[in-house]
C-alpha cells in the first residue's frame, strides 16, 4: 500500500467510487507533470448532491465546511482513478472554490478550508496550496461550493 494510502487509512478516510463511463465527462486534464482538475462537486458516488443550498441562507458554515471536504474527497478519486496512486501527486499548487452565496454572506475562505484542511490531512506539506475563494450567485445542482485545482505529478 501507498504511503499516502496508508495515510488515508489512518485517517479512516474511504474515496468514493464513480462510475464514470458514458458520462462524458472529462475531471482532468494532464499535460506535462501538471494535472488539471474540473471542477468538484459534494455529490454521491452517483453523481447526486448530497448538500443542496445557498451558504448563509439555507446552509450554515459547518455544514458548507463539509461539502467542500466532499469535493476534496471526490477529487482525490479522480486522481487516483488518473494516476493510479495518489503518492503521484508531487505537491496540491492552486485551488478555486466557488460558494453558493446568500446576499449577506462573505466568509467563503472559512467554507474552502474543508478541501484544504483535507489536502493537508491527506498530504502533509505536499498539500499546501493557493487558493482562492469567491461567491457565486449561483451553482450546478444548487450545490453550497464546488472546487477545481491543479495539482504537480511526480
Amino acid at each position: 500500500m501507498s504511503e499516502t494510502g496508508k495515510r488515508l487509512e489512518n485517517l479512516g478516510i474511504t474515496l468514493p467510487v464513480r462510475d464514470r463511463r458514458g458520462k462524458g465527462v472529462v475531471d482532468a486534464v494532464i499535460k506535462g507533470n501538471l494535472m488539471f482538475l474540473s471542477a468538484h462537486l459534494p455529490v454521491d458516488s452517483d453523481g447526486c448532491p448530497v448538500y443542496t443550498g445557498k451558504v448563509g441562507t439555507d446552509v450554515d458554515l459547518d455544514t458548507a465546511y463539509q461539502a467542500a471536504r466532499l469535493c476534496g474527497l471526490n477529487m482525490l478519486a479522480t486522481i487516483k482513478d488518473y494516476v493510479g496512486e495518489l503518492d503521484r501527486v508531487d505537491c496540491v499548487v492552486k485551488a478555486l472554490g466557488l460558494v453558493n452565496s446568500g446576499a449577506d454572506f462573505s466568509s467563503q475562505p472559512a467554507v474552502m478550508n474543508g478541501f484544504s484542511d483535507l489536502m493537508v490531512e491527506v498530504f502533509g506539506r505536499r498539500g499546501q496550496h493557493a487558493r482562492s475563494a469567491m461567491g457565486a450567485f449561483a451553482l450546478p445542482q444548487n450545490v453550497p461550493v464546488v472546487v477545481e485545482a491543479i495539482v504537480k505529478l511526480r
